[in-house]
């Protein structure tokens, strides 16, 4: 039985908030000595990372807080099938993006953003400014969403008062981010990775142990509904998988984050960047989604957990008679995932205030201001954030709103990269029509109908305008053209 423990104390909570915090403003003060010199130092790390580095960052920004407590969430809700729909295409959305990352850098050998790319490709600075707006929204989803995960997690476990952690864990992580940029962003995600993985496995070994074995698990589920060890549930996939298969599609062709290390690996590490971070990333959510069956074997109900489904996994966690130091080590791992995905939002939001706001606004703004202005951006996306976590919003209502709206951006920007007669009207019209009519309909007839429209939409509207269209657009004379004047390249270079 489960047993109705006390929160531990906040002090121990405190510790783990803020000793990993200073940890990393250590590792980013070093980042900051030694490797950012200029503004293309901070925002694209002189686009000199390796391979290992690389991996280690993509598995970091891609394993939100989300992955840990919505994977656990997911499998409490709708057993195998949950844990299936939610794995599944969270590892496919990184492997995708390696053949696109390959063909968008032979054709922008040194870019630095995709609304930088949509603005010289379609020649138009209002589809810019369009994917701008959605890829800052993307990222301010992606800060509030880990802040929402974090709250979760110390609440259940130590009692710490919401607000508190917010304004602590923003300052910790705007901090070190704000030191060293996409080189201390790129570094502290490795080291994330590590301390997620393994001290994860070792958690969830020991709390199958402590409940008789992965045998008491599938015995008590069959016991109690045959249907959680299903994983053709047509309801899961109804209510929870299309949406988020179609809409981490969109999130990750649309986070700023994945395209800002595109343009900073080395290019013969490219596509193994990609390929092995997506596959990677797969033990993660399984393991950690082991604790939502538990849950489920333990018949916990939602009232239990304080009606968020999200927090069964730090519930099991502390109610199941595990040792203080696995129950720490457990909210170790979900402030590491917090603080590597808010790091890479914030290092992304750098990117695109930088290039896409402050440069087409103020073009003679020099480069001392630019370089402050950059990192200011990121103290103010974390305020939002934080205010918008206060307001109370349950985190799967968060983590299926945001879906759905990378979901309006993701066949437009496809076809942008792909397809010779993508328009500016196509591109812009789909992802605002996607919106409006997708938006709508998800409020008035659920998720699924929602996600199909918005899709459907943003794939038909700029399809059909572009086969409407007379022009054709040249990818090998638009590299050439952007080869020989790169003035952002020149500018950003000289941003000290």
């Amino acid at each position: 039985m489960l047993s109705n423990t006390q929160p531990l104390p906040a002090a121990l909570g405190w510790a783990l908030i803020i000793g990993l915090g200073l940890f990393l403003t250590a590792v980013a003060l070093t980042v900051r000595t030694r490797l950012v010199r200029n503004t293309k130092d901070y925002i694209i790390a002189n686009r000199k990372v390796g391979l290992g580095f690389s991996i280690g960052a993509v598995i970091a920004v891609w394993t939100w807080s989300m992955a840990i407590v919505m994977s656990a969430a997911s499998a409490y809700t709708w057993g195998l099938s949950g844990l299936l729909w939610f794995t599944i295409p969270n590892g496919i959305a990184i492997i995708l993006l390696a053949p696109l990352a390959l063909r968008l850098r032979k054709v922008v050998p040194n870019g630095y953003t995709i609304p930088d790319y949509i603005r010289t490709r379609l020649s138009s600075n209002f589809s810019a400014a369009l994917a701008t707006l959605i890829m800052l929204l993307a990222l301010l989803f992606s800060i509030l969403i880990n802040l929402k995960g974090t709250v979760l997690v110390t609440s259940a476990v130590f009692g710490l008062k919401p607000l508190a952690v917010v304004a602590v864990v923003l300052v910790i992580v705007t901090l070190y981010s704000y030191l060293g940029g996409l080189w201390t962003s790129t570094i502290t995600g490795t080291l994330n990775t590590l301390l997620i993985l393994v001290p994860l496995a070792v958690i969830v070994l020991f709390a199958l142990e402590k409940i008789g074995g992965a045998e008491w698990v599938f015995n008590s589920l069959a016991q109690q509904n045959s249907e959680y060890l299903s994983i053709l549930s047509y309801e899961a996939a109804a209510a929870f998988g299309l949406t988020l298969s179609l809409g981490l599609l969109g999130a990750s062709i649309s986070d700023q984050s994945f395209w800002q290390k595109a343009w900073a690996v080395k290019p013969r590490h490219l596509s193994r960047t990609f390929i092995w971070g997506g596959a990677l990333f797969y033990p993660i959510p399984i393991i950690a989604g082991i604790l939502g069956l538990v849950g489920l074997g333990y018949g916990v109900t939602l009232p239990q957990i304080g009606g968020d489904a999200a927090s069964i996994g730090p519930y099991v966690i502390a109610h199941i008679g595990l040792p203080v130091t696995l129950v720490a080590l457990y909210v170790f791992v979900v402030l590491n995932c917090s603080y590597s995905t808010i790091d890479g939002a914030f290092s992304a939001i750098s990117s695109l205030v930088s290039v896409n706001v402050l440069m087409p606004l103020f073009p003679r703004l020099p480069g001392n201001a630019l370089f402050t202005l950059t990192k200011l951006s990121m103290v103010i996306f974390g305020v939002i954030a934080g205010a918008i976590v206060m307001s109370g919003w349950d985190f799967v209502s968060l983590v299926l709103l945001a879906q759905s709206l990378n979901a309006s951006i993701l066949f437009p920007l496809l076809l942008a990269i792909t397809w010779h007669r993508t328009t500016a009207a196509g591109f812009s019209w789909g992802i605002i029509l996607a919106v409006v009519i997708g938006m709508t309909v998800r409020h008035f007839y659920g998720e699924l109908a929602g996600i199909l429209t918005i899709t459907g939409i943003s794939a038909i509207v700029p399809l059909t305008l572009g086969l409407l269209s007379r022009k054709t657009f040249n990818f090998d004379d638009y590299s050439r053209q952007l080869q020989a004047s790169n003035d952002v390249e020149s500018r950003v270079s000289h941003a000290a």
